[in-house]
């Protein structure tokens, strides 16, 4: 077991939920979020094709991730790898303050407006492997032992995730469909970037131009839109869409069961597209997750 899986019972009186409630503490991963599963799967995987460089264009929680595999990699070799991050100029400030102390002279941060282009770029000139999970299926691969944890759980019906490009409810899917288990699957995205949500339920909301609070939901292309919304379908699961008010709601009420605890909005993501799930009278099942994905 990589990370906790913790009842709460406070949180199912508080929302008075019929179903069991879990929190699955992917935030409190080695590597600081549910990222620790994928990227390091990635990186090994690229290596044994003769990758040593790679790139990532990040929102913050993938790039620590990153870097902190190649950090770990490094440490066993002689022949170090590479490592260049390239962000936005809206990033959290306290991401970016854990990506600079992860930085040395195989490690590089670029700040720019085009972060994606630039990454982009890197590979198509052949100077590194770009660390895009949105397009790299080996990314899928580490979301499928997060599945066999989650297994774990007694009666386990549905689970909510945090969504940006889907890859992480793709693969909790798959997981799932190996260990013959058909736990439903919620996406939960932000009223400031739902172009999943718009797929699932195939019409298109306003965008507000408001940040979210949630700032990890930045995928607007959706490379994975058929296989995340089948995977929501197929699970009888749906797709949440949830604004700043929501955010806010639902870090109040849990922190009034947790004073002691303070996890961000992008973790408290999942428990807001729950909430509004339980409002809409969706039948849940037995057990609940939600699924706290990092900073």
């Amino acid at each position: 077991m990589i990370t906790p899986q913790e009842k709460n019972n406070k949180l199912k009186k508080t929302l008075k939920l019929k179903a069991d409630l879990y929190i699955k503490r992917e935030d409190k991963h080695p590597l600081g979020s549910h990222k620790g599963r994928s990227l390091p799967i990635m990186v090994a995987y690229h290596i044994k094709s003769g990758w040593r460089n790679f790139v990532i264009s990040s929102s913050g929680n993938a790039a620590i991730a990153a870097a902190q595999s190649i950090k770990k990699y490094n440490k066993k070799t002689k022949n170090k790898l590479t490592l260049t991050i390239f962000i936005g100029k809206k990033i959290d400030l306290e991401k970016k303050k854990i990506i600079k102390k992860l930085l040395d002279k195989n490690i590089f941060l670029k700040q720019t407006n085009n972060p994606k282009q630039q990454a982009f770029q890197m590979e198509k000139n052949k100077m590194a492997k770009n660390l895009r999970q949105s397009t790299d299926n080996s990314s899928l691969i580490g979301y499928e032992q997060l599945a066999k944890e989650l297994a774990t759980i007694k009666n386990l019906s549905a689970v909510f995730i945090p969504t940006s490009s889907g890859t992480t409810a793709e693969g909790l899917y798959r997981g799932f469909k190996k260990l013959k288990i058909n736990p439903q699957i919620h996406i939960v995205q932000t009223d400031a970037c739902h172009p999943l949500a718009d797929a699932m339920e195939q019409k298109i909301r306003p965008t507000v131009k408001t940040l979210s609070l949630a700032s990890a939901i930045v995928d607007k292309i959706a490379h994975r839109t058929k296989t995340v919304t089948e995977a929501a379908k197929k699970s009888r699961g749906n797709a949440w869409v949830v604004n700043n008010k929501e955010i806010k709601e639902a870090l109040k009420i849990y922190k009034k069961t947790n004073q002691k605890d303070s996890p961000s909005p992008n973790s408290i993501l999942s428990l807001a597209g729950l909430i509004q799930a339980d409002h809409k009278k969706w039948p849940l099942g037995e057990t609940i997750v939600c699924l706290f994905t990092g900073k």
